[in-house]
């Protein structure tokens, strides 16, 4: 039996109701949505007067959930929060029945009435299964009933996609995507698929999915941006909201799809479908797509989509989540409009791996089609496949892990590149993997003794970096992310400044829209002394990837090697309001403060550093104590970083140049340029050395280390 709003008890509330479950607090949401559905003539069980309590109310509910016809679950930041609740009950319940239905069944439609993702949700395994409706604040659209209805007069014929707004957006992608991705059907599709071998079946699933969802969303935006009947409207109602005049509309960020595997053992699968979304879809001309370092500072949390997007400065948020279980995949997708939380488009996609070459094949021809079109920069295709499905995984393994940036991290992912490259030599996005990895080694003199770098292992280092992006050039020479590795091996081991910036060129033409590319420019810029490029390259890094703290910190530094410490101070106070733990952050603003000479402000900065982050307080204490005129402190501070100073030979000569040790900072800078300390790039405009700066030695240092004139002083 089931009451709808009315109280009103119906005999075949098995064919006609609908379960409405809520948290209290949602409650105002809840009665939006019912009346809106009893508006259009279907049964709903939603009556506050009848929730009393007790065994016979109990048991009410459990009969309402086993006869009902749907299960609406209402989620929101309030369920989330809520670790407990009868609300939960009743999910469960419905999680159950669930698994008693056929797969190709409707029964669960979750509703989310504000912006919390599903990451963050707290939901059963079964709601993450299907695709869920945005209705923000209960606010309904009139498709939604509809299509609620729909599934209710189609009751034993659903389909097992969930319900999505708006209903017509959803039936057109499906329709467009359905020649792309529907298995074969007829006579002409007998039993099982054979086996295939050894391709690399993980590689063209994500290769074909990633095609997949960047081609539903180039049709979506095409159908939003080049509509003349669009555009006709927007020269007369038009009105941004307010604060969101500044984002543009053309943009997405992409976040890290939510590995939802029963033993949550895919995350590096998960992590590699949306990193190479986020590739597919920065070549889209025009639009604008946070980079990785942004996009995966919200993995994990409890963040709303509007909050995402205000922070990413975008307008629309594509989400998602992997499933795996045995030999089965299904990936979900959907694309929200941040500020209302509508779902312009989503699809789910099940796949067994056997099946994927034909699903590849179709999509490409489907693509190709659409890149067409004016809306893809460069043409679009399928990622170069390995031969190898283990080489594939090996490479994914290795690619999450370098991302840590620690020394075990680092040394792990160099191995695990040497064993995808073992079992496919020819595979070149691991060779780029592999010199991206040695270059951060270098950078940290990560892989040597205990003794540190030495000048054999750097030379080592470097001549396998060159070797992996060379490799990876001739097998693709299309693969930007292999020019940048040899620009950065060029400015860190062998001060070829031209050869760098040849190298950058290539890359920078083959993508504009790399951040990294640009702030290797930046650190390229300082160098060969073009301050004001450095700090144009750094901010439009931050713009494409602007919760990288890293990209802001250098930011910040070359904003007072311009001379600009003001903005420098402003921009690094930015930073730390993100996280005030990210290392070297209180450093570089110590050092923003001592040039507007806040001798105070600056000491308290480096004293700020977080013991966590101890090499670069190792570098801010003696400047710190050295301004606040404790000498005895800051002559230990100084003894500390020499003691410590492997690696750090550019960090020393800054600070003896700051006590005055003139002689000593010379000998320092050479120790630092002959041990290829990367530090000796930001040796010009740096007020820390401006005691020597006049010397005639520093001139002969500088034609030493190939450095041109300075061209934007």
């Amino acid at each position: 039996m089931l009451l709808h709003s009315g109280g009103i008890e119906l005999t075949d509330a098995g064919l006609r109701g609908v379960f409405l479950s809520y948290a209290s607090q949602d409650a105002q949401a809840a009665e939006l949505i019912g009346e809106s559905l009893r508006a259009a003539g279907i049964e709903v069980w939603f009556d506050r007067s009848e929730l009393r309590g007790g065994d016979v109310w109990d048991q009410k509910i459990r009969q309402q959930i086993r006869d009902c016809a749907l299960f609406l679950p209402v989620i929101s930041a309030n369920t989330a929060a809520r670790g407990e609740g009868y609300f939960r009950v009743e999910w469960a319940l419905a999680e159950q029945r669930a698994q008693r239905m056929a797969r190709n069944r409707t029964f669960i439609v979750p509703v989310c009435v504000d912006g919390t993702p599903e990451g963050g949700a707290d939901v059963p395994e079964a709601f993450t299964r299907v695709q869920w409706t945005r209705v923000p604040g209960g606010k309904v659209p009139a498709q939604f009933p509809a299509r609620i209805g729909a599934l209710l007069e189609s009751h034993g014929s659903a389909t097992d996609a969930a319900v999505a707004y708006p209903a017509t957006a959803r039936a057109s992608s499906a329709a467009a995507l359905s020649a792309f991705v529907a298995p074969p059907s007829g006579p002409s599709a007998p039993g099982p698929p054979a086996a295939h071998g050894t391709r690399s079946t993980l590689r063209l699933l994500i290769g074909a999915v990633t095609l997949v969802i960047v081609v539903a969303i180039v049709m979506y935006y095409a159908s939003q941006w080049y509509s003349p009947s669009r555009h006709e409207r927007r020269r007369t109602d038009d009105q941004p909201a307010t604060g969101t005049a500044s984002i543009p509309e053309k943009s997405v960020a992409v976040l890290p799809f939510t590995d939802l595997s029963e033993k949550h053992d895919q995350e590096y699968f998960s992590d590699g479908l949306t990193e190479e979304l986020i590739d597919a879809l920065t070549k889209v001309a025009n639009l604008r797509v946070p980079a990785r370092t942004s996009s995966f500072s919200f993995k994990g949390k409890a963040v709303t989509i509007g909050e995402i997007a205000r922070a990413l400065g975008v307008t629309h948020v594509l989400e998602g989540s992997v499933r795996k279980s045995g030999e089965r995949l299904r990936i979900t997708a959907q694309l929200v409009r941040a500020d209302n939380g509508y779902h312009l488009w989503s699809e789910t996609y099940d796949r067994d791996a056997r099946d994927i070459f034909a699903v590849q094949d179709d999509i490409t021809r489907a693509v190709t089609g659409q890149l067409r079109t004016t809306l893809l920069g460069t043409e679009a295709s399928v990622p170069q496949q390995s031969t190898s499905a283990a080489a594939y995984t090996l490479y994914l393994q290795a690619r999450h892990l370098v991302t840590g940036d620690t020394r075990e991290s680092l040394l792990q992912a160099a191995t695990l590149y040497h064993q995808a490259l073992n079992l496919d030599p020819n595979y070149a996005p691991a060779w780029v993997g592999l010199a991206r990895c040695l270059g951060r080694q270098v950078a940290q003199g990560i892989g040597a003794d205990a003794a540190g770098p030495t000048q054999g292992w750097y030379a080592a280092q470097n001549a396998e970096l060159v070797a992996a992006a060379n490799r990876a050039i001739a097998l693709n020479p299309d693969m930007p992310d292999a020019y940048v590795a040899l620009a950065t091996a060029h400015m860190q081991f062998d001060l070829n400044w031209t050869a760098a910036a040849d190298e950058l060129a290539k890359a920078r033409a083959l993508d504009p829209n790399n951040a990294e590319t640009l702030e290797i420019h930046g650190h390229l810029s300082a160098a060969t002394g073009q301050p004001g490029e450095a700090v144009d390259s750094f901010r439009r890094a931050v713009q494409l990837d602007p919760l990288n703290l890293l990209y802001r910190k250098y930011l910040g530094r070359a904003l007072h090697y311009a001379r600009r410490p003001a903005e420098s101070a402003e921009e690094l106070r930015r930073a730390i309001a993100l996280d005030a733990q990210f290392p070297g952050l209180h450093y570089e603003l110590g050092r923003a403060l001592l040039m507007s000479r806040d001798a105070a402000a600056a000491s308290a900065e480096f004293q700020a550093e977080p013991a966590e982050s101890s090499g670069w307080r190792l570098l801010g204490l003696p400047l710190g104590y050295h301004v606040a005129g404790d000498t005895a402190r800051a002559k230990a501070a100084l003894a500390d970083l020499i003691a410590h100073s492997q690696g750090a030979e550019f960090q020393v000569a800054e600070a003896v140049a700051f006590f005055g040790d003139r002689d000593g900072a010379f000998d320092w800078l050479e120790k630092a340029r002959t041990n290829h300390d990367p530090g000796v790039v930001w040796v010009r405009h740096d007020a820390l050395l401006e005691s020597i700066a006049r010397d005639p030695r520093f001139a002969v240092y500088l034609k030493r280390l190939g450095m041109p004139p300075d061209r934007d002083d």
